[in-house]
């Protein structure tokens, strides 16, 4: 089959072996395969794959279940579904096991619900507690709401926690979030995020994909008892902190990623993303952004495109 391999810090195009399916795995045709900061990194050689997922980069797909490992899942043969995938998704088959995969929502394309399983588990394993208490009001500010996880997180924010939803982005990009639902989009290159979100009374919950560059201004900008989860370091990975600040806020601060978890982990995080926010996307309240697909052999020039920056939404690449 089909794969792009990594070779000497860049995607390359080979023929590999199609892999088959463990006792608790199914085999996906890949329809599209959803792009990730992560592939980047993976292809420069600073996120290598986990011990035993495939050599190539891909953490998201969707497509056809055409083989199983075992009886116990052959009623999924012929499935149209997403998967989540500790990586080989830049391929024309994937191996995943069944407890990671999600069926594509009823108003989805099969080639769009390539851009869910990743932001959603992610948006959901960090701002889920929300959902706990919809009824007491609270402001969520989503760092990068352009982006593949940044415009879930804004329509989960808004749409099922029912919060006020605040994310930075380039000013060009505010009315595509304010339609997401974002109540007010701070444009990071012209506004101090921190000061205005300390006027408003701050912020209850920040998802931070920055980093370093942001720790400082995001424990200014959270409000008492608020919640900073650090979800990337696009902007530096070590950062100084004001204890004393910390502690008057009695602030919480996480920082996750979602392929290293262990894999009971992540089919909690699945089944709970499917019973808690499929049903949006079943009715269309939640939308997968997807403005960008290019083919399987083309993505180099999608990762060209994502570290570019600027672009809205997801990018996925295309089987056919």
């Amino acid at each position: 089959m089909l794969a792009m391999t990594v070779s000497g810090g860049s995607l390359t195009a080979a023929q590999v072996p199609e892999p088959a399916p463990g006792p608790d795995e199914v085999l996906i045709e890949v329809a599209a395969a959803g792009v990730n900061r992560a592939d980047l990194l993976q292809v420069a050689g600073h996120y290598p794959s986990p011990q035993g997922a495939p050599a190539w980069p891909g953490l998201e797909v969707s497509g056809t279940i055409v083989d199983v490992g075992s009886a116990d899942n052959a009623t999924l043969l012929g499935a149209e579904v997403c998967a989540l995938l500790p990586g080989g998704g830049y391929a024309q088959y994937a191996t995943v096991d069944a407890g990671l995969v999600l069926p594509v929502p009823e108003n989805v394309s099969l080639a769009d619900a390539a851009g869910l399983p990743e932001a959603a588990a992610t948006v959901y394993s960090n701002l889920g507690y929300l959902l706990e208490d919809a009824s007491r009001k609270r402001r969520v500010l989503v760092h990068g709401g352009s982006g593949g996880v940044g415009t879930f997180a804004v329509q989960f924010a808004r749409k099922l926690a029912d919060a006020e939803t605040w994310t930075t982005a380039r000013g060009e990009f505010t009315k595509q979030l304010e339609a997401l639902g974002a109540d007010r989009v701070v444009d990071y290159r012209s506004e101090d995020f921190a000061a205005l979100a300390q006027e408003a009374g701050g912020a209850d919950a920040i998802l931070d994909v920055i980093g370093a560059a942001y720790f400082e201004p995001n424990l200014k900008a959270l409000a008492q008892d608020g919640r900073l989860a650090i979800i990337g370091l696009q902007q530096g990975n070590a950062a100084q902190i004001h204890l004393g600040g910390l502690l008057a806020k009695r602030a919480t601060i996480t920082g996750t990623t979602l392929r290293a978890r262990p894999l009971d982990q992540r089919r909690q995080i699945l089944a709970e993303v499917f019973e808690r926010v499929w049903p949006a996307l079943d009715t269309g309240d939640i939308k997968p952004v997807v403005t960008t697909k290019l083919p399987l052999g083309e993505a180099a020039e999608a990762h060209r495109l994502m570290g570019a920056g600027g672009h809205f939404g997801k990018i996925v690449l295309t089987a056919k």
